[in-house]
């Protein structure tokens, strides 16, 4: 047994243990005859750095991992990247630009080496720092989506989805980024707040054609006026009385001389500006229903833009020749199509003006009206979404839904909390198809050749394609696959698929996917139509969703806003084990986490209580126990404190059966704090014999083994300091909580704890010196407080500075009355204290406390107040009126002690 240092640092113990465990290949013990436990991390980008979501997310995996090895199970914790397409290669090219060259330099295949290249350099910082983080994952078998064997499984799905008719081409609207000129998925899509403009414009009815109200034209209004050159149609609501007589006739677009139907569609809404909407079913994806709602094939509809947002001409070739190459928006000082179209329309007299008041009374026209617009941005390269009509590969999602809606349904999938499987079924009822393919060139290309007259041929290789084409001229799809196609297959990719790898067969399903609520469709869902659809089972058994990570004001992190908070700081400050604590501490389900960094240093302070703890125990010849069975025991603090701890690990593996992170984190804090390190090593100083070193020891032993999926540095530090064992902490015994609850020595430890505690609190609100020793008298007290009282006398004695102890009905002169259960413990306090003084000062303090409450609580019952002011200005009165209120009870109850 090595002695203890006075202070343990925490930078030094991580990085020596991690490095030890895993050399030591103890994240992954040969357990082939145990029952299996497996859980796959959702695959950090490539690029990615460890953020706050990550942090929270992998702790709550390895608490998860770590409880399950130390159970005895075969644990597995998969663990791997994704190869990130659009992350990936804008990192590469911008390396490539700081350089002077461009992708375009390279051919492709050149370039895809470039970024194998960067990621053997570049590509492991994230799991590096997965590792500060204390995850014991299994990184002998570190997976990569683009390894070969994960490639092949991918192009092994692709090629099945499409012979089984659940994956197809088609012309459908994406979300196209002109930056990468790539569609991008709805989760890399950011919605910005931008201020732009309502335009409203005149489109003359044909054929003489003319509203009830006599005007020859409709009014349309718009927040992007250029995609008027790709118009097909004007929309009114059925209902609506201003334009039943003109549904089905003919409409001018005044610039391209396009002539277009009036179509009744539920979309107009005939509250909202004229009642009238412009349809460009090929840049907006409402449009995009209503055009197919009205009759046009999505082949049909008018595409104005090339996938630079260039203006292009359409199939009728009706645009203008001067508005052919303008970029869609002014840029570089060049106006736009934009620009022109409005300058245009106005020219012609068919821009309605929108008109304002002056402080004077006075007309002010402009040609829009100012509205702040909810805009899509491409979240890495930061410029406007374009819808664009392109033709793309997708699945056929909405058959792939029916398996994982009905596992839930049935209880093969359980969501935790339940509270999301409404959010769960309500998207997969109304899911649209996938789009999987993306225009970059890293990635799994898509194993499809087209020939000369376009019609595909899907298959493994080349070779196979060939063979399915004849003797066909054949190109390859250009195209690569969307990484949540990739990623949907992990957990079973992971694991050989689509060979069948004895690895495949014992971890297979997974036990429990741990992921944010945020990726829930985008990856969850995915993986559980892959899953159920190619292995014929669920990928995983239960699925926890746990929130987000914000400021401490409750608003979300963002760069933008300067309240992003670094992990890695957190762990240079306080240390791996108080940031893992913390967030398990405050992760509740359904609840998202507020950052607290006072708290994280709380549970530093936490650690250093245990350490101090293991001196103490050390000083006074506690070693480690060398019994995983509880000792025998006598004395009822000993008894008391082996039931507690047993009730521990109850509360412990009860909290983790239903995933309650913050209630077994609560747990284990509580005793170790209140229970181990505050009353026991108090009650037991002094009194060091055999009995009671050795269930301080076995006790010990028992906080470590709980606490350790929590915090691994400290407690495998102390596990190997404080005695020789037979095996590292990572890989010890779970305690057994089989042994009967000792319920005497709870009730009667429990009595001293409350008659001690209560004995302080007097002595502290009524200004005892802290070192006056004080009688105390018992009153009304029944057999069992009597045998209790003498069993305890001299712990009571010594921790509420007791001098002497009698029984009796009363006192001369003042004193403070203290009742537990059915005695009153009486404390003469003639000549300690001045009785008189103390009387006044607590009314006094009293009716302070009460006049503040009672203001406080005038205004939180005031509507006006509560509905108007900040958010933050209430829950502030809220907590100062809950304060007041305790401290006036607290000074009650002081003042009604004193005879």
């Amino acid at each position: 047994m090595t002695e203890l240092p006075k202070t343990f640092d925490p930078a030094e113990i991580e990085s020596r243990w991690y490095a030890h465990w895993e050399e030591k290949g103890l994240f992954r013990p040969e357990r082939p005859d145990a029952e299996p436990f497996t859980i796959v991390n959702p695959p950090p980008n490539v690029t990615g750095s460890l953020h706050i979501g990550h942090a929270l997310d992998n702790t709550l995996q390895d608490i998860v991992i770590r409880y399950e090895r130390l159970r005895g199970k075969d644990a597995l914790w998969v663990v791997g990247t994704d190869h990130a397409g659009i992350a990936t290669q804008m990192v590469v090219e911008r390396q490539l630009n700081a350089q002077g060259q461009k992708r375009t330099d390279f051919s492709r295949d050149d370039f895809v080496a470039k970024v194998w290249e960067w990621k053997a350099e570049s590509g492991g910082a994230i799991t590096r720092q997965l590792r500060r983080l204390g995850c014991s994952m299994d990184w002998a078998n570190e997976r990569f989506t683009m390894d070969e064997g994960f490639s092949k499984a991918v192009i092994k799905t692709f090629v099945e989805l499409h012979q089984r008719g659940l994956l197809y081409r088609d012309k459908r609207l994406v979300n196209w980024d002109p930056h990468f000129r790539s569609a991008i998925s709805d989760l890399e899509v950011e919605t910005k707040e931008v201020k732009g403009g309502f335009w409203h414009f005149r489109y003359p009815l044909a054929d003489g054609v003319k509203l009830a109200n006599g005007a020859d034209h409709i009014v349309v209004a718009t927040t992007r006026p250029e995609t008027m050159l790709a118009d097909m149609a004007v929309a009114v609501n059925p209902e609506d009385p201003r334009y039943k007589d003109v549904i089905g006739k003919d409409i001018l677009q005044p610039i391209t001389g396009r002539r277009f139907k009036v179509v009744a569609d539920e979309h107009a809404d005939p509250e909202l500006g004229s009642g009238a909407v412009k349809i460009t079913p090929g840049h907006d994806f409402n449009d995009f229903e209503v055009g197919k709602r009205a009759g046009f094939k999505p082949a049909d509809m008018l595409n104005m833009f090339d996938a630079d947002a260039n203006v292009v001409q359409t199939a009728d070739g009706l645009i203008p020749d001067r508005f052919l190459g303008l970029h869609r928006f002014r840029r570089d000082g060049v106006d736009g199509a934009r620009e022109l179209v409005v300058a245009e329309m106005k020219a012609l007299g068919l821009l309605v003006p929108h008109v304002t008041k002056s402080k004077d009374g006075e007309e002010v026209r402009s040609d829009a009206e100012p509205r702040t617009i909810q805009t899509p941005f491409g979240d890495r390269s930061g410029v406007v979404i374009e819808p664009w009509l392109t033709d793309q590969w997708y699945v056929d999602a909405e058959k792939l839904a029916l398996a994982p809606m009905q596992a839930v349904r049935d209880g093969r999938i359980e969501i935790v909390p339940k509270s999301w499987e409404k959010t769960f079924f309500n998207w997969m009822e109304n899911i649209q198809p996938w789009c999987v393919s993306r225009q970059l060139w890293w990635g799994h290309q898509i194993p499809a050749w087209y020939d000369e007259d376009g019609n595909p041929y899907v298959a493994e290789s080349e070779e196979k394609a060939q063979a399915l084409a004849g003797n066909k001229k054949l190109t390859r799809d250009p195209d690569v696959l969307d990484t949540w196609f990739s990623s949907a297959l992990w957990p079973f990719g992971t694991l050989g698929w689509p060979e069948e790898t004895e690895t495949l067969k014992r971890h297979y399903p997974n036990d429990l996917l741990i992921s944010g609520f945020d990726i829930l469709f985008f990856w969850d869902a995915r993986m559980a139509m892959q899953g159920l659809e190619f292995m014929g089972d669920v990928p995983w058994r239960k699925l926890y969703l746990h929130g987000l990570v914000r400021a401490a004001d409750g608003q979300k992190m963002s760069k933008s806003k300067g309240n992003v908070v670094d992990p890695l700081g957190l762990i240079d400050r306080f240390g791996a084990d108080a940031l893992r604590f913390f967030m398990a501490a405050m992760e509740s389900q359904g609840r998202d986490v507020k950052m607290d960094e006072k708290r994280v240093e709380g549970y530093r302070n936490f650690a250093t209580k245990l350490w101090n703890a293991a001196r103490f125990l050390q000083s006074n010849g506690v070693t480690a126990s060398t019994s995983h069975e509880a000792p025998h025991a006598d004395a009822p603090v000993n008894r008391w404190i082996v039931a507690e701890t047993v009730a521990t690990v109850q509360a412990i593996d009860t909290a983790m059966a239903e995933l309650r992170f913050d209630a077994a984190a609560n747990a284990i804090y509580h005793f170790v704090w209140d229970q181990f390190c505050d009353w026991y090593i108090e009650l037991t100083k002094g009194s060091m014999d055999e009995e009671t070193k050795a269930v301080a020891g076995w006790a010990f032993d028992q906080i470590l083994v709980m606490l350790h999926p929590f915090m691994p540095f400290i407690t495998e530090e102390l596990w190997n300091l404080t005695g020789t064992r037979e095996t590292q902490l990572i890989v010890a015994r779970w305690p057994q909580a089989l042994y009967a609850v000792d319920r005497e020595a709870q009730a009667e430890i429990d009595w001293l704890i409350r008659l001690i505690s209560a004995m302080r609190t007097a002595r502290t609100e009524l200004n005892v010196p802290p070192g006056a020793k004080l009688g105390v008298v018992v009153h009304d007290s029944s057999e069992e407080t009597r045998r209790r009282i003498d069993r305890q006398g001299t712990a009571l004695a010594r921790l509420g500075r007791v001098e002497s102890l009698s029984f009796g009905d009363k006192v001369e002169g003042g004193a403070a009355q203290i009742v537990v259960d059915e005695a009153t413990f009486i404390l003469p306090l003639e000549g300690v204290i001045d009785i008189a003084a103390e009387k006044a000062r607590l009314a006094k303090a009293l009716a302070s406390a009460e006049k503040e409450r009672d203001s406080l609580s005038g205004r939180l019952s005031n509507p006006s107040f509560v509905e108007k002011a900040k958010a933050e200005a209430v829950a502030k009165a809220r907590e100062d009126h809950a304060e007041k209120a305790a401290e006036a009870e607290r000074l009650k109850a002081a003042l009604e002690r004193l005879a």
